[in-house]
């Protein structure tokens, strides 16, 4: 029984050795596939970098796209930005005469572009005389767009007097914020582009 375990022991160790002596096979080589050629891989190739310019084309579009209408928000909100006057008057003051300057230039950019130019008061005054002025406000303001380069056709003016208040209350800050000049676009705002 020992000299079978002596000779079971010899061969184990003889099958082991010649397992470690085995020399290393080379890697195997990925087994070529049927019509799979160069012409083809480069096909592909060429196939995944266009993908890849249509989906960064897509997503420079889109940023472009928030941006604009980022620029259309802004140009709708100097558009339609008030400008105030003093009491009993209709005259324009410097700093309103740089947001109508704005205005201009978002006009001058958008040639399809038509506004009307709504005049308010506050509450003084008799309904007609507030009236007359809101519509000197209004005149006033178009007026001015159009010593700036802006088509008088484009410019639709109108009053409303002390009847549509901001500010309800008596006072001097209400009557303030009340004497107004208004500015609606009424044509070709959906393309709103901002100023050169």
């Amino acid at each position: 029984m020992r000299q079978r375990v002596v000779i079971t022991t010899i061969l184990g160790l003889s099958i082991a050795g010649a397992a470690c002596s085995k020399k290393e096979e080379p890697p195997m080589q990925p087994t070529p596939v049927a019509g799979i050629n160069q012409d083809s891989i480069d096909r592909a190739r060429a196939d995944s970098i266009r993908n890849a310019q249509r989906i960064a084309d897509s997503i420079r579009m889109a940023n472009a796209a928030n941006t604009g209408a980022s620029g259309r928000a802004e140009a709708l909100q100097v558009l339609t930005a008030p400008i105030h006057f003093a009491y009993d008057a209709s005259t324009i003051s410097s700093g309103d005469m740089a947001i109508l300057d704005q205005k201009a230039g978002i006009l001058q950019a958008n040639p399809g572009v038509r506004i009307r130019i709504t005049g308010h008061t506050d509450e003084r005054g008799s309904d007609e005389y507030n009236l007359a002025l809101g519509m000197n406000r209004a005149i006033a303001a178009k007026e001015y767009l159009v010593r700036r380069g802006i088509d008088g056709s484009r410019i639709d003016v109108s009053s409303l007097g002390r009847e549509v208040p901001v500010n309800s209350s008596s006072n001097e800050e209400a009557w303030a914020q009340n004497r107004r000049d208004e500015f609606d676009v009424t044509a070709g705002g959906s393309n709103l582009m901002p100023a050169r």
